[in-house]
């Protein structure tokens, strides 16, 4: 939702969790408004804040991304559609071949009103019968955001051909295009 207290053209932030960040990168990347998509940590504590531990599964880390959008040219709320789309929010720790908690579907909100959006957007889903599963996407509050390594930064458009992104990143960026063509920046 846009903010009537700033100004249409400030940027804003949303932090979301739903499995390996090198797809969801992936999916976020080709929207209209997003300016900035980027691989990182929340959930846990700084000094675990990196790839070797947060694969582990025990530091609280989710792998996430931050995106970085004008509310003049997409919503919070259509960030959440697309993010629904993008993934099964329906499995718990868990998407495709990548389980554990850093796997998790969640939304990092940093205020009432994202909690309330995210809650709404759930609510909504659960009762259209949209997935066959109730939603297990977990709210919880933003209180660090850590980048990611830099290799893991634009993974998905610098590794292309690479297996497990030709499996799992580009079908979920071509699921977003397909449910969301209105969405979708025009090059």
């Amino acid at each position: 939702m846009t903010n009537p207290n700033l100004p249409p053209s400030t940027l804003t932030t949303a932090v979301l969790a739903g499995g390996c960040f090198w797809c969801t990168e992936a999916a976020f990347e080709q929207l209209e408004g997003v300016s900035d998509v980027e691989s990182g940590y929340a959930g846990g504590a700084k000094e675990t804040a990196n790839y070797e531990a947060v694969c582990r599964g025990n530091t609280g880390h989710a792998e996430v991304i931050r995106i970085t959008y004008d509310p003049a040219k997409i919503s919070y709320e259509q960030l959440l559609d697309v993010f629904f789309d993008a993934h099964d929010p329906t499995t718990l720790n868990q998407q495709g071949a990548d389980k554990g908690t850093q796997y998790r579907s969640a939304v990092f909100v940093v205020d009432e009103e994202q909690r309330k959006t995210a809650e709404q957007k759930i609510a909504e889903h659960n009762a259209s019968g949209h997935f066959p599963r109730p939603i297990v996407t977990s709210i919880e509050p933003l209180t660090n955001f850590y980048p990611a390594e830099q290799y893991h930064q634009d993974y998905a458009r610098q590794h292309p051909d690479q297996p497990y992104i030709q499996s799992a990143a580009i079908p979920k960026a071509c699921k977003v295009r397909e449910k969301h063509p209105e969405l979708i920046r025009q090059e």
